[in-house]
């Protein structure tokens, strides 16, 4: 079944996007916004899990990474590693290590250039480039079991070139029919989906969510509050920070039904699973048991939201205008509600067990995030004089598009693409995002997959260890 879910998780404040801004591997995305794209999902697995394991195919457990820097001399190129990781029953430890290598190239190239010709600089002058704080970067995870059923998650980064710590605390509860977060960062790093990143001096949120379930009702309910101005991380933001990520008590309730039809499946047979040769009888499982099947489905989500902010300077907001840099009050709702949905439309065509030509699938998602505001669109359309300039981010429909190809045995490509389906006269679709990526599926980990994924739009990449997830 597709990813539908992300639809009622992008409503709240803990839906982690992939990201290598932080050691972490993640930030949140901002709330009330399109629908993020499934490729740009953060992987479910802790980042110091995914370097434990992903140390092991790389040379002295070295992780590349692309991550721009505010400071340019730093550049983008980064190498991730787990320096130390000790463990007693569940609970465990670890120490993440980043260097970034060009300042450090650019800076011992300089040195030996400008020295005289026959005089290498001394010990002294090297090792000074060696010590510059702002090539590294340092984080300590742990994991802390307190039941069977519940767990503290605890982490605390240092980055050299930004000021101050970055902490973070993560309590976890099982239910017998749903789950309980309790998220609290100093400070919290949101994105966009305009790719800009916001920092948040305070983020405390606590969610309490139905069991995910294949199909049916699901429900969610959130209290979160922020303290503290965002601040964009990156110079040059010329577009204000959104309403749900400014200093407030919100309080939110979500609700969704899912439905998925097949409208044809081969089902998977003892002869997949089981092939003859002349040296004798072999099990051959798929590469990946949630790509095992062609088939063709469509399936569907509908639900609602609600919210009301409890406090925050009388909802005004003061914002700084773009044009003469003076400062604005922006009126905020107290309360709020809307509708939002998706459609989507898959084939799969392939049982992706065959070294070749053996998998290509594309999903197709038609997505509502905000039904009132599609339907102002829609009225403006029909009364040309209404129109406003400033029109709703919100009130055209997305279309995502995913589609993969197996490469070669366990090594397939896949392109995440996103486009505001606008009207004709207004420009028809247009490209909002997309991502590369490359994937190794993992036959012993049954739905696992090592994947090196690539934003244009963010100029960044990273490597990832996902498992049991599209």
């Amino acid at each position: 079944m597709a990813n539908l879910r992300t639809a009622m998780d992008a409503a709240f404040w803990d839906l982690n996007i992939a990201s290598p801004q932080n050691l972490d591997g993640c930030a949140k995305a901002v709330p009330g916004e399109p629908f993020p794209l499934d490729g740009a999902r953060a992987s479910r697995a802790l980042r110091v899990q995914q370097l434990s394991l992903l140390g092991n195919g790389f040379p002295l457990g070295i992780i590349p990474s692309l991550c721009a820097s505010p400071h340019k001399e730093l550049g983008s190129f980064s190498l991730q590693s787990l320096l130390l990781r000790t463990s007693i029953s569940d609970w465990w430890l670890g120490l993440v290590g980043q260097f970034r290598p060009k300042k450090l190239v650019s800076s011992l190239k300089a040195e030996f250039s400008f020295g005289d010709e026959w005089e290498l600089p001394s010990f002294k002058d090297v090792a000074r480039h060696f010590l510059d704080k702002s090539l590294y970067s340092i984080g300590l995870f742990s994991h802390i079991p307190l039941t069977s059923s519940s767990s503290v998650l605890l982490s605390s980064e240092a980055h050299g070139e930004r000021k101050g710590r970055y902490k973070k605390f993560m309590f976890f509860q099982k239910l017998p029919y749903h789950d309980v977060t309790v998220e609290a960062a100093w400070p919290e790093l949101f994105i966009d989906s305009k790719g800009r990143y916001w920092q948040i001096p305070e983020s405390i949120s606590l969610d309490l969510a139905s069991l995910a379930v294949d199909s049916g009702l699901r429900y969610r309910f959130g209290i979160h509050k922020n303290s503290g101005h965002p601040q964009g991380v990156y110079a040059g933001y010329t577009d204000d920070p959104s309403t749900f990520i400014m200093p407030g008590l919100f309080v939110k309730a979500a609700f969704s039904y899912e439905k998925s039809r097949d409208l044809w499946r081969q089902k998977e047979t003892n002869e997949d699973l089981i092939i003859k040769t002349d040296k004798g009888h072999f099990w051959r499982p798929a590469y990946d048991v949630r790509l095992k099947e062609p088939h063709a489905t469509v399936s569907a989500i509908i639900g609602g939201a609600c919210g009301a902010w409890f406090r925050g300077d009388n909802n005004m907001l003061n914002l700084k205008s773009r044009d003469d840099g003076e400062g604005i009050s922006k009126k905020r709702s107290s309360l709020s509600a809307d509708l939002f949905g998706s459609v989507c439309y898959t084939f799969q065509h392939g049982k992706f067990r065959k070294p070749y030509g053996d998998l290509t699938r594309v999903d197709a998602h038609l997505d509502v995030c905000s039904a009132s505001s599609f339907i102002k669109s829609i009225s403006s359309i029909c009364r040309p004089s209404s129109y406003t300039r400033k029109e709703n981010h919100l009130s055209c429909p997305r279309l995502r598009v995913t589609f993969q190809q197996q490469v070669a045995g366990p090594i397939v490509f896949r392109v995440d693409t996103k486009c505001m389906v606008n009207s004709p006269t207004r420009g028809g679709l247009e490209i909002e995002d997309f991502i590369y990526s490359l994937s190794y599926s993992l036959r012993l980990l049954r739905s696992g997959k090592v994947v090196a994924w690539y934003s244009p739009k963010r100029k960044e990449g990273m490597i990832e260890l996902r498992v049991f997830e599209f």
